[in-house]
């Protein structure tokens, strides 16, 4: 993979800054939250957004998608939700005899899993192969959903009632874990008033389209990414499996995840190379959602996301060594 030019990073570090622009006039107040969004639909990777009903969960992934010029579905998960509910399924066909493919709605650009923690573990696991593989196979037959594909899955944390945890596997696939919250009073007042565009996806501006999405996906893997950077990942990976407090560490795809999203992130901030200063950012909302604290760190209310502060905290960083 060949090393991307400064033009090249200027321009994606245009188009991002406009991707963004278009999504925060209508998710208004949580600038931080679309820009990580964004860096993790440009690295490849899927969102794990946890958050109370009415913050904006619905309208940030429908905004994304008229941003980009693509489309977007919305599943909401239920106990009785079956598998090819998601996937979609073989169909006969009368009138010609053939069995042919009825797809789903994972077959967009955009995808809202809404509470899919409400959904039994066989159907949360429909998502697994589409996540990772972005193919759906039914009776043995591969059909590609779109490129870019992007799944936004919602959990609320606070209604636990007719709730399925989602096992380790499937956490695993979801680059980054975020959550909007509540905006703050000034955006909170301007959400309020009458008139107001916030929440308004029909304003949302077409600022790219899908196929200049899925190709600089491709390119931005040519972020330089320098041998010291690298190590530097693994000794945060290994310092997660060694953490006292922790009884399952950072997985090696989380830590790829990690150098994906760093190398996506610097090229929006108009660099052409990874710094430290990009992994120690992005690495609580990557990895702390993998991380599995022991029951003693559970009762004594440890938080991973403050555990993995700790461990990047604990672990020297090396000096930046540009391309």
């Amino acid at each position: 993979m060949s090393t991307l030019s400064q033009e090249q990073v200027a321009a994606f570090r245009l188009l991002h800054t406009d991707v963004v622009d278009a999504v925060s006039a209508a998710v208004q107040g949580k600038r931080s939250v679309v820009e990580l969004t964004v860096t993790c639909l440009f690295a490849g990777g899927h969102v794990l957004l946890e958050d109370v009903p009415g913050t904006g969960k619905t309208t940030l992934a429908r905004s994304i998608a008229a941003a980009l010029g693509g489309t977007s579905r919305r599943i909401q998960f239920t106990p009785d939700l079956l598998p090819a509910d998601i996937t979609g399924t073989a169909v006969f066909e009368p009138g010609t005899g053939e069995i042919t493919f009825r797809p789903g709605p994972v077959f967009t650009h955009v995808l809202l899993a809404d509470e899919i923690n409400r959904a039994a573990a066989k159907t949360q696991s429909a998502l697994l192969e589409v996540m990772a593989e972005r193919t759906v196979t039914v009776d043995g037959i591969g059909h590609r959903v779109p490129d870019p594909f992007l799944v936004i899955a919602t959990q609320n944390p606070i209604d636990l009632d007719g709730t399925y945890r989602l096992p380790e596997a499937q956490l695993d696939r979801f680059l980054a874990r975020v959550s909007l919250g509540y905006p703050d009073a000034e955006h909170e007042i301007e959400v309020l008033r009458p008139g107001s565009e916030a929440g308004v996806v029909e304003h949302v501006r077409e600022v790219t389209t899908p196929a200049r999405v899925a190709e600089l996906t491709v390119a931005l893997r040519g972020v330089h990414v320098a041998d010291p950077l690298l190590a530097y990942v693994r000794a945060i990976g290994a310092a997660t499996r060694q953490e006292e407090r922790l009884r399952l560490g950072a997985s090696t795809r989380a830590l790829r995840g990690l150098i994906a999203a760093a190398q996506t992130f610097a090229a929006s901030q108009g660099r052409h190379y990874v710094v430290p200063s990009d992994v120690q950012r992005l690495a609580e909302p990557v990895l702390a959602h993998r991380l599995i604290p022991t029951r003693d760190a559970v009762l004594a209310g440890e938080d991973t996301a403050a555990i993995v502060a700790e461990v990047v905290q604990g672990v020297e960083a090396p000096r930046p060594v540009p391309a």
